[in-house]
Formats: structure tokens, sequence, C-alpha cells
């Protein structure tokens, strides 16, 4: 298996796994959004902690926090991937699973639209238009439905400025995501103290619970460490077609399993969208730079 097909693989497992996370976190039945966030940045700082220890990368993290600079860009990817994270949970929880998938088809139309206003990235029209029909998606619900889609909104937003933020950020994304939950462990770990002391805390109801929420950690940190495989061993562009699959799977399992309605209204927000979609990826492709015959 030559480097190519490795990453293809790494990269259909990671997206995969992701797509499949509603199956998982539809297991902790009784359990709030809030307290399934604080153990999943607990239990992934403790997992992230022992693979940063066996591949040795501690220096880039020492490097990190010793940068107070480069640490208040951490922060704010911190608090925006926390954020992202609790939106996705309580979407699952609450069985709008459909608009988190949504929010997921629509996070590269955000990105590009958050390059164009803060980074002053230079545009195709094509790509232009591509934000401007998402946009149209989004208003279709917002006009027949008389209601804007937050959670949609919520998690596109929240991941494409993690995302503006992170490029800001001279970290891999495993030693990257390490020094983000470790900045949020403290606030985690008294939240879980607080959640004991008020009785409030479903960890030790029964050992199923307590494992689940301590699989969160590996749940998390597993798909990401597959992603890393995946970008170093292909193209952006390849990463970047393989990246639907993860919203795809969330919508058939919102529609398959979970019995989620799909209005016509909502349909026709998705197609507008989906639309979107391919006229950006179509003009990504069409006006990639060439790479001479002879050069892989």
């Amino acid at each position: 298996m030559n480097e190519t097909t490795r990453g293809v693989w790494f990269g259909l497992s990671a997206y995969t796994l992701w797509g499949c996370f509603p199956l998982f976190f539809a297991l902790f039945e009784g359990v709030p959004a809030f307290e399934i966030l604080v153990h999943r940045i607990v239990w992934s700082c403790v997992f992230l902690a022992l693979v940063i220890s066996g591949l040795r990368r501690w220096p880039a993290v020492s490097s990190a926090l010793a940068n107070p600079a480069q640490l208040w860009r951490v922060l704010g990817c911190a608090l925006l991937i926390a954020a992202n994270w609790g939106i996705y949970i309580y979407s699952v929880e609450t069985r709008h699973v459909l608009q988190a998938s949504l929010g997921y088809f629509l996070t590269p139309l955000v990105n590009v639209a958050l390059g164009m206003l803060v980074l002053r990235e230079r545009m195709g029209p094509w790509q232009l238009a591509a934000v401007a029909l998402a946009g149209v998606g989004i208003l279709i619900q917002l006009v027949m439905l008389g209601e804007l889609p937050w959670i949609t909104l919520a998690l596109a937003i929240t991941f494409g400025t993690y995302g503006l933020l992170r490029k800001q950020v001279v970290l891999d994304g495993l030693s990257g995501l390490f020094v983000e939950t470790l900045l949020l462990l403290p606030v985690g770990l008294l939240t879980f103290a607080w959640l004991g002391y008020s009785g409030a805390s479903h960890f030790g109801d029964s050992l199923y619970t307590g494992a689940l929420l301590m699989a969160s950690g590996i749940v998390t940190a597993v798909p990401l460490l597959l992603f890393a495989g995946a970008a170093r061993r292909l193209r952006l562009a390849t990463v970047g077609f393989l990246m639907y699959i993860n919203p795809t799977l969330q919508f058939f399992i919102a529609l398959l399993v979970f019995g989620e309605p799909l209005s016509q209204v909502q349909l026709a927000s998705f197609v507008v969208i989906w639309l979107a979609l391919g006229l950006y990826s179509w003009s990504s492709w069409h006006y990639r730079p060439r790479v001479p015959a002879g050069q892989n």
C-alpha cells in the first residue's frame, strides 16, 4: 500500500468516525449535554497527554505554553471548539442532527466568507456566487419556516472561526488540541467537582455511564490522529472532498436512524446549499494550481 492509498484510508476512517458521532452521543441517555462536554474536555486531555508522551511531542507543547502571544490565540481556539462540541452534543440530545449536518455542509463556505472578510483574501466570482447561494439556502428556512436555524449557523460559525484562528497558531493538530483542552482543563475539573458535590453528576450512576463518559476522550482524539495521517499524505483538495463524508453520514443517520422529519422547506434549503458546495468544489478544482508533468 503506497502512501497516497494509506492517506485515503486514514481520511475515510477519520471522516466516517466523525460522521458516526451522533450514534455515540445518542448513547448518553439522561446525561445533560453540558456534563458530557465537561467529561469530553477532561478525558480528551488525559488521553492526548498519553498519546503525546508516546509520540514525544512535548517540545512543541512546551514551546506553545511558553509563548503568551500564541497562547491567547490557542485559548480563543479552545473556547470556540468547546462551544462547537457543546452545541453539537446538544443537537444530538435534542434530535436536531439534520441541523448539525447542514452546519457542517455550510462550514467550507463560511471559511471562504471569513477568509474574504477577515483576511482580505481574493475570491473568484464562482466562489462568491457559492457563498451567496448558501446564504439563500439559510434565508429559505428563515422566511418559509419563520425561524433561524441557529444550530446550523452556530456550528458553522464556531468551527469556521476556529479554523481561522487555528491557521495563526504554529502547532500540529494533535499538539494544538492537547494545549486547547489543557487550557480548559481547570474549568473542566472544577465543574466536575461541583457536579459531584451538588449531587448532579451522572459519572457514578453506573459503570456503563462512567465508561461512556471516559470513552468520549478517546472518541474525540482517534479521528484527529487519523486525520493527521491523511493530511500528511494527501493534497489539500483531496482532503477537502473527503470532508463531505462527515455531514453526509450525519444526514442519513438523522433520517434513517433517528427518524427526524425533513420538511420540503428544509429539503429545499439542503439542495440549495448542496448546489453551492458543488459550485465551490468545481471552482476550486477547475482553478487549482497546475502541477507540471513529471512532478508529484
